[in-house]
């Protein structure tokens, strides 16, 4: 697979010539200063794409080329918004990009309740605890009638932070799930004079009533719109799975398990409508076969994102090691690798370790921790090869 990574522009401290020194093939990037549901022009890519090659690399993947709320809620000007979408995908597709990532998930991306959880050896991860996701909801956001959505267990829990958690707990925790997690993906979070909460509470307000089947209607009528032009440039639009994998605060998640994505696919049964399977949002819901739903999808898998955590009591769950968890990345690197060794991958997340902490890296995104994840899997991938070449599996 080609060794991609995640690059947020040139305001990334990250530079590029950095990449190139670590092994690093192609370039997951986006416009990011581009506001949601505007179209990108020709312009502004290919000066982008100029920049990157000028470094030796490629732009292999656009993450993302985000998908408007108005159009995830069938909103009244849904199919203004898809036209820019169209738009914008034709541009890419007049700049040889081939390869767009984009995600489904009403209102929330992904969600973590800590982003500094302590590891054994000194790093820090990614952590997700359901009773400090449930405080959240219930006493935080307060929305109404939460409760019924959390077992006995999980509101018993509840009970016990409310009665210790301090005004610092509940800063950290509207930091944790809005502010730093949300904004670098939706810059409005973070800006200066906005009420995080009462903006969050009110992009929730459209999808009030929304069901999973009006979610899933609401994104086949986009991918029936958006198909046409993929054909025509050839470019491959491919969904991420929801992170974590289930619904969270009243809201329909539809990219959850393999019966979700076989719905996907077939409901707009076209090659250009694929998957972006990422093994870290999938490990992290119990139910889901990681190896089982790589083999089933890998013709239809256009980017892999590789990482693994593990699932741990009470519905929390953990960022592993890129060798550890039970994602198996060896054996989705050998699915992947016989299905098409040339499939765009990425290394997705990292453990922040050897002075990442000081560095203002965007959460998951550290510098050292993603290198030593990039140099575990280039081993797995070579690995691989070689007993493919060898023919030894």
């Amino acid at each position: 697979m080609e060794k991609d990574w995640r690059w947020f522009g040139r305001k990334d401290k990250i530079t590029l010539p950095m990449l190139r020194q670590i092994g690093v093939e192609g370039i997951v990037t986006a416009l990011h200063d581009m506001p949601i549901g505007e179209v990108w022009t020709v312009d502004r890519i290919s000066e982008l794409k100029g920049y990157i090659e000028s470094y030796g690399l490629r732009w292999s993947v656009v993450e993302s080329l985000p998908v408007s709320e108005v159009i995830k809620c069938a909103g009244p000007e849904r199919d203004v918004l898809i036209e820019n979408y169209c738009n914008s995908l034709t541009n890419l597709g007049k700049c040889g990009i081939r390869t767009v990532c984009y995600n489904f998930m009403p209102v929330i991306d992904w969600i973590r309740t800590d982003l500094e959880y302590p590891c054994p050896d000194g790093s820090t991860s990614l952590y997700f605890d359901m009773a400090e996701f449930a405080y959240f909801d219930i006493h935080i956001l307060r929305r109404e009638g939460a409760e019924a959505d959390y077992s006995a267990n999980i509101l018993k829990r509840v009970e016990a932070l409310a009665s210790r958690f301090t005004p610092k707990d509940r800063e950290r925790l509207i930091d944790t799930i809005i502010v730093k997690t949300q904004g670098f993906v939706n810059g409005n979070f973070a800006d200066p004079g906005f009420d995080p909460v009462g903006l969050f509470r009110e992009m929730l307000k459209p999808f009030a009533g929304i069901s999973k089947n009006d979610l899933r209607n609401n994104l086949r009528y986009f991918l029936k719109a958006v198909m046409p032009v993929c054909e025509e440039y050839g470019i491959n639009l491919c969904i991420h799975p929801d992170d974590p994998p289930m619904p969270v605060l009243g809201l329909p998640r539809i990219v959850t398990s393999a019966a979700d994505i076989e719905w996907i696919l077939k409901a707009v049964d076209n090659p250009h409508n694929g998957l972006t399977f990422c093994a870290g949002s999938l490990s992290s819901g119990a139910h889901n076969d990681l190896v089982s739903m790589a083999r089933k999808f890998a013709s239809r898998t256009r980017f892999v994102h590789l990482r693994s955590c593990d699932v741990l009591p009470g519905g929390n769950f953990v960022e592993a090691s890129h060798t550890a968890g039970r994602a198996h990345l060896v054996e989705l690197i050998r699915i992947f690798e016989r299905q098409d060794p040339s499939l765009p991958m990425r290394v997705d997340h990292g453990r922040t370790m050897l002075g990442d902490a000081a560095c203002g890296y965007n959460p998951g995104y550290s510098f050292h921790g993603r290198m030593l994840a990039l140099g575990q899997v280039d081993g797995m991938i070579a690995a691989v090869r070689n007993e493919i070449e060898n023919k030894l599996i």
